[in-house]
């Protein structure tokens, strides 16, 4: 019952900060001009907005364990949060996927799977590094950052509107969970969740090979 109330709070904490990182991320865009971002402008501004998220879960986790700093109390939260840079992680390149159908161009998104795949190691590293050098994640915009997400959450619509977010965040959680068990005593997902345009084009793929593909 733990577990399913930390997942629901670090639902709600993970939206809100969506929801703030999405106003900087305007202001940014404001001040320049609208211009668009290189590939190293856009991983840059990643990595920044990766790096504080872990940083506020970590506050976030520590509060919660009324300041009890150890692997054991928060190694729930440090799981929940790689969970939740995967799932980002899957939608996107979903995303581009579908987009490529249309677009005929992988960059229609501009997903970059290893750069992904590197930040969301880093973050990892980082959440842990902040368990041996806890002070440092006690610094001013991580705080700021928790004041605001502690506000927002206090309001009586928007908060309540986060919560139901959270609230969906916890299902979701709950069935990679089921997923993950089942397919380790199975061999095969509990839900395979497919939308109707994937399905359609795997059956097309399916059906066509080139001259040259090799069947192994």
């Amino acid at each position: 019952m733990e577990l399913l109330n930390l997942i629901f709070k670090l639902g709600v904490f993970f939206s809100i900060y969506g929801f703030l990182w999405f106003f900087i991320d305007l202001g940014l865009t404001f001040l320049a001009g609208g211009r668009k971002r290189t590939t190293v402008e856009i991983y840059l501004l990643k990595g920044i907005k990766y790096a504080f998220l872990v940083n506020v879960t970590f506050l976030f986790s520590v509060d919660l364990n009324k300041h009890h700093i150890n692997f054991y109390n928060l190694m729930p939260s440090a799981l929940i949060l790689i969970t939740y840079f995967i799932g980002m992680l899957q939608q996107k390149t979903r995303q581009q996927v579908f987009m490529g159908q249309f677009a005929k161009s992988q960059s229609a998104v501009g997903i970059n799977i290893k750069s992904e795949i590197f930040l969301i190691t880093l973050c990892s590293f980082l959440f842990f590094g902040l368990l041996w050098y806890p002070q440092f994640a006690e610094n001013a915009v991580a705080l700021w950052f928790q004041k605001s997400i502690l506000d927002i959450e206090s309001t009586v619509i928007i908060g309540f509107i986060f919560k139901i977010i959270g609230f969906f965040f916890l299902l979701g959680m709950i069935f990679k969970m089921l997923n993950a068990v089942n397919y380790l005593i199975s061999g095969k997902p509990l839900f395979d969740i497919k939308s109707r345009f994937s399905r359609t084009n795997e059956e097309k793929n399916d059906k066509h090979f080139d001259d040259f593909e090799e069947l192994t």
